[in-house]
């Protein structure tokens, strides 16, 4: 039976990421790091409000165009991802093989998202009818119904999503359809959900907290000769370079425990 190291996967990491930089970072840049840029930029001021501090009784709403922008930026980087992973999985492959094959096999990626985003509606779908059935009994069920079934279906959805955490490298290395995709990612992780959780939310904490750190000195330092915009666009390349330096490095992961779960 394949076991899966998370310190061997990173001393592998480490060597080819120090190997192949030269074509990994560029490639993370401009497909994963600067799309994501650009998207915040497009991003309207009451939207950036609102995520600055959320509201629930207070959604504003999207206007269609940063909708379009948003779905447009997250196939961007689901491209940019998969040509990663064919540098990661095919030593000596060049990036415009990596990014040939990712544009062959993008449309099986789309496709599992399009069969679990429906999953995920059905659920919620049935969760709703659920609780209308209680309601006809009583208010109180029903509220209570549907506070187990949302904490329910959010355990779900997160077990699912690191259960499926290996998809890409799976759709990008193999030749199968969306449903053979899925059910292969799902297999290969048996037996390791926690070791990936702990090792997802590590590298998110990372990530995260030198992203932060690197938009506000970079900002901080920039805002002293150009100001306030000055600082925030400076701050916000800054926190997106070293986002794309820690995607590189956490995908390179992932790509060597996919091979070690495969065998």
């Amino acid at each position: 039976m394949a076991t899966m190291s998370i310190g061997k996967a990173w001393e592998e990491a480490v060597a080819f990421v120090a190997r192949e930089a030269t074509l990994l970072f560029p490639v993370a840049l401009l497909f994963v790091a600067l799309p994501g840029l650009i998207l915040q930029e497009m991003m309207p001021p009451e939207l950036q409000a609102w995520f600055a501090q959320p509201k629930p009784d207070a959604i504003p709403s999207m206007p269609p165009g940063f909708g379009l922008a948003m779905l447009l930026t997250i196939v961007m980087i689901w491209f940019g991802s998969l040509a990663l992973f064919a540098l990661a999985l095919r030593p000596g492959i060049s990036v415009g093989e990596a990014l040939r094959l990712s544009f062959a096999r993008l449309p099986v990626l789309i496709g599992t998202a399009l069969v679990v985003v429906g999953a995920v509606a059905g659920l919620f779908l049935a969760a709703a009818l659920v609780g209308v059935v209680f309601s006809f009994a009583s208010k109180q069920l029903a509220a209570a119904a549907g506070l187990l079934l949302g904490f329910g279906l959010a355990g779900l959805i997160f077990f699912a999503s690191i259960r499926l955490v290996l998809l890409n490298p799976v759709v990008i290395d193999g030749r199968v359809g969306v449903i053979e995709s899925l059910r292969r990612a799902w297999t290969l992780t048996r037996g390791y959900f926690w070791r990936l959780f702990g090792f997802l939310l590590i590298v998110m904490l990372l990530s995260t907290i030198a992203g932060s750190a690197a938009q506000a000195i970079i900002g901080s330092l920039v805002g002293l000769a150009s100001g306030a915009e000055g600082a925030r666009f400076a701050g916000g390349l800054a926190g997106a370079a070293v986002s794309s330096v820690a995607q590189v490095y956490m995908l390179v992961m992932l790509a060597r425990l996919y091979r070690q779960a495969a065998g």
